[in-house]
């Protein structure tokens, strides 16, 4: 008897760097909010993005959003991603 075993990944590869050192403050940071297009992420994203402005000081935020949950971030989004002091990945289900 022979067992088949499939990958169910996606076939992109994707490149791995170190993890980044913490933020002490998120005062005037630049703050990246990842839309990955599910429903309701957007109203999640505009809560957040409103509590960091107010609650937070951060200098900037910046929207960006995946073309669907199911697949990596496009390498044009993680290129935006590299400007931010830090992003938040949102998942709106």
């Amino acid at each position: 008897m022979t067992i088949r075993v499939l990958d169910p990944t996606f076939g992109e590869a994707t490149a791995t760097t170190d993890r980044a050192a913490g933020l002490a403050s998120l005062a005037g940071r630049t703050i990246g909010l990842l839309d990955n297009s599910k429903i309701n992420v957007k109203q999640l994203l505009d809560h957040v993005e409103e509590i960091l402005r107010t609650r937070h000081g951060v200098k900037a935020v910046v929207r960006l959003k995946k073309p669907d949950a199911s697949r990596p971030a496009p390498a044009t989004v993680v290129a935006e991603m590299k400007g931010c002091d830090a992003v938040i990945s949102a998942v709106g289900d």
